[in-house]
């Protein structure tokens, strides 16, 4: 742990959330809006791994990542997720943004957490900066089930477990029934962000990797449908699902070009 990272605990109205905070080596642009990380469905702050300090050092602002409740070391969940718990997730947003004096903010989210960031950019318009999303999906395509499927399968072998364990610790069930039985649940059938990101006014860059397997290239062109406002996208030749773990520095060169023009 180096001096530019700092972890925070934040109280919120349903519990505990562990946040984490990167800063720029150099500081002298800290008065630039901080990126806010949305992790993905089996996701945490250490999953993020060096992408963080990567992002601040190529953008110089100050990079922000928090546990969800019920992931990663947040306090556990109360039970099952709310079929709209995708567009939930913005009224926790706000508390982290609260419990770390925050008043705008990038938002940055990959997978599931793509879709709260456009939650997010839609809910809160006057301190949204920009969106960035990483492998979104803007509803439910039969793709991104039956990738749902075959992992839960890889899951139900021995051992499997244990490696959400490792981030999650006794939370790792929860976490893997709350990916698994939201997405394949009846009542989310119709999940859909075109609401929401019709509401976004930022600028914003959709990334998508050509062969994600959980999700086709559908999801940035209806992004870039549905936005009223300027969208760039980023089809990453070749990639999977996790593009800032696969390209990390193309992911990163690529967010910083978006958000120089970006106060």
């Amino acid at each position: 742990m180096t001096e530019n990272v700092h972890t925070f605990r934040i109280p919120t109205a349903q519990g505990q959330l562990q946040a984490q905070r990167w800063l720029p080596i150099q500081t002298a642009a800290l008065d630039r809006a901080p990126v806010v990380l949305l992790h993905d469905s089996l996701g945490s702050v250490a999953l993020w791994r060096d992408f963080p300090a990567q992002l601040a050092e190529a953008t110089q602002r100050t990079v922000v990542a928090y546990d969800r409740l019920g992931f990663g070391l947040s306090d556990a969940a109360p039970g099952p997720l709310a079929p709209d718990f995708v567009a939930r997730e913005a009224e926790t947003f706000a508390q982290v943004c609260q419990g770390m004096g925050m008043e705008r903010f990038v938002a940055l989210g990959h997978s599931v957490g793509g879709g709260m960031a456009a939650h997010v950019a839609a809910a809160y318009p006057q301190q949204c900066a920009a969106l960035v999303t990483a492998s979104a999906q803007t509803f439910v395509e039969e793709r991104t089930l039956e990738g749902i499927r075959v992992a839960r399968e890889q899951f139900a072998q021995p051992g499997q477990l244990e490696r959400l364990a490792r981030y999650h610790g006794d939370k790792a069930a929860w976490v893997l029934s709350a990916w698994v039985d939201s997405w394949l649940s009846p009542a989310f059938a119709d999940y859909s962000l075109e609401a929401a990101l019709r509401q976004v006014r930022c600028p914003v860059l959709a990334i998508h990797g050509e062969q994600d397997e959980y999700g086709s290239l559908a999801h940035p062109r209806n992004i870039a449908a549905w936005v009223p406002g300027p969208v760039e996208q980023e089809i990453v030749a070749g990639g999977g699902h996790v593009p800032h773990r696969e390209q990390p520095e193309r992911m990163v060169a690529r967010i910083a070009q978006f958000l120089q023009a970006v106060e």
